[in-house]
């Protein structure tokens, strides 16, 4: 027999110890087919047995059914986005429309939208858009968009304001302001500032009398240039 060191004695004693207090053995493993590895109604197995046991222990499986007793949806009565609790069918649960044209919502949204629509002048049949009424420029306050294309752009306050102003303006299509307008051009005015043809004035009238009064100051003349200092 061979020699054990005194290491390996002590550690066989111990070992008959601690296999003493282990209620598994060699003849007896624990494993997960092992009762108290399953889910037998104790505490010590949770793992399911066969396919369509419970799971848990004792505490586990009595919490569980504690729970699901409380939720009205059970194995024979799932919840799905088909149930009646899902669907809207004039409570407060289901919110999902129910077929292609029914309401959605529970009976507070259904009644709130109703409300809604009933404060609103514009509804399935009477559909506001650019072409309604509503939206073009006919004289009311409320249409802004043009009615075809030589119409009015506006409510009835900004057509009225429009007419206001252009009526104080001396331009108008007819008589449009642009470069070869008189009162555009320098001519004997104040209004006018530019030259008429090659030769003509530049400016106003002030502009005019001021060069005429500013050169008539001036000993240098067209006849007479600068630099001439003996004139």
């Amino acid at each position: 027999m061979a020699t054990i060191t005194e290491l390996e004695k002590i550690a066989n004693n111990l070992r008959v110890v601690h296999m003493a207090r282990n209620e598994y053995n060699y003849t007896d493993e624990y494993n997960s087919l092992h009762p108290n590895a399953l889910s037998t109604g104790d505490e010590k197995g949770k793992g399911e047995v066969d396919g369509q046991g419970q799971v848990g222990g004792t505490t586990d499986i009595n919490t569980r059914i504690d729970n699901t007793g409380r939720n009205i949806y059970g194995k024979n009565n799932e919840y799905n986005s088909g149930h009646v609790n899902a669907l809207s069918t004039g409570d407060e649960k289901g919110k999902g429309q129910l077929q292609d044209s029914g309401q959605v919502g529970g009976t507070t949204d259904i009644n709130t939208r109703i409300d809604n629509m009933g404060r609103n002048l514009y509804k399935p049949e009477n559909q506001y858009n650019s072409g309604h009424p509503n939206a073009l420029s006919t004289g009311d306050e409320k249409g802004k968009g043009q009615l075809e294309d030589m119409g009015q752009v506006g409510g009835l306050t900004d057509i009225n304001t429009r007419i206001d102003n252009t009526g104080r303006n001396t331009y108008k299509p007819d008589n449009q302001y642009n470069s070869q307008h008189p009162n555009a051009l320098s001519t004997g005015d104040e209004k006018g500032k530019g030259q008429v043809q090659d030769m003509g004035e530049v400016g106003g009238l002030t502009d005019i009398n001021t060069r005429i009064d500013n050169k008539g100051r001036n000993k240098f003349k067209e006849t007479h240039i600068y630099p001439d200092f003996e004139y």
